[in-house]
């Protein structure tokens, strides 16, 4: 029973999390048009790093968070930095649903990663799926065709950062606890912004520039007060999500916290149209459904794996 409390627990951790993500995307399409992205990054990191540092001291620490790795902390951190602003930039050009539907790629690009990098051995049926995801992929982006949009290559490039992060995180959860992570990503953000807001006075975008160089390389505009509530509550939601996160990978096995991720596709439709008036395509909702079918068949073939090797294990220990 209480793993089954467990795993129900997870998955409102989880669930909860996708919908406070969700909210995000809403903020930066909402104020995107009057903002460059690194204005919005350096308000939000101001109130994400003292919420990074109370989460800390919740775990217990003492002080300001520290590493045993602080070059995998800082490279770690520049990566999630490049896939927070490479996925703004597509924000600004593509629907929200079509952003997240991209972002269901990142199974893909982890396993490839762990392939190339770590040599792990990748069984015949993780390609497949993952030949199906990257078909998945096409249908969603488009290449070569009339709707094809930049934004779409943004959003990919957002999929690696992030892949590279995760592998990077695989090493660092060893010795480094989720706030830690998260306060020295935040500070990466932080001198990261600070040191490219100025990029907007030497390089500003054309009037017909793409809406995501425009985004990255619009003026600064001061920000009037609700526009700045808004930036410091992506703060709020971006350490809230985080929170959510770390609590569902930490109550639950990674094998049923993880397909719950998906339901942040229905969320970013739904916002999408409400406050957008956007519909996805067909070819996105073809592009998801293979995407987030590669995935979840990965996931299921992990998990009997996972519970086949126990058993053999149990029968061993018996005999």
């Amino acid at each position: 029973m209480k793993a089954i409390s467990d795993n129900l627990r997870s998955i409102v951790f989880i669930s909860l999390a996708m919908l406070i993500f969700s909210l995000q995307g809403i903020a930066v399409k909402w104020i995107g048009g009057d903002y460059s992205i690194m204005e919005i990054v350096l308000f939000r990191s101001v109130i994400a790093m003292p919420i990074t540092i109370v989460l800390y001291r919740l775990e217990g620490g003492r002080g300001l968070p520290k590493t045993q790795q602080p070059i995998l902390e800082y490279v770690r951190g520049f990566f999630l930095f490049l896939s927070y602003t490479t996925a703004f930039m597509a924000l600004a050009a593509l629907p929200l649903a079509e952003v997240d539907a991209i972002r269901f790629s990142g199974p893909l690009m982890i396993t490839i990663l762990s392939v190339l990098i770590l040599r792990e051995t990748v069984q015949p049926y993780r390609w497949i799926a993952l030949i199906v995801g990257f078909i998945g992929v096409l249908f969603i982006v488009r290449p070569g065709t009339a709707t094809f949009n930049l934004g779409s290559i943004f959003a990919l490039i957002s999929v690696l950062f992030y892949a590279f992060s995760v592998l990077i995180t695989r090493k660092l959860k060893e010795t480094d606890s989720s706030a830690t992570q998260a306060y020295y990503s935040s500070l990466v953000y932080l001198i990261a912004a600070v040191i490219l807001n100025p990029l907007a006075f030497l390089v500003s975008a054309t009037s017909d520039a793409h809406p995501s160089i425009a985004f990255l390389l619009r003026a600064w505009n001061t920000p009037t007060l609700t526009d700045m509530l808004v930036m410091f509550g992506l703060g709020f939601i971006w350490a809230g999500g985080m929170y959510f996160v770390a609590r569902a990978y930490s109550t639950a096995p990674a094998t049923v916290v993880a397909p719950f991720e998906y339901v942040s596709l229905p969320f970013n439709m739904l916002w999408g149209f409400l406050f957008f008036m956007e519909v996805p395509l067909l070819a996105t909702w073809i592009g998801a459904t293979l995407t987030i079918a590669s995935g979840l068949y990965i996931l299921y073939r992990e998990r009997r794996d996972t519970k086949m090797k126990r058993g053999k294990n149990l029968q061993v220990e018996v005999s």
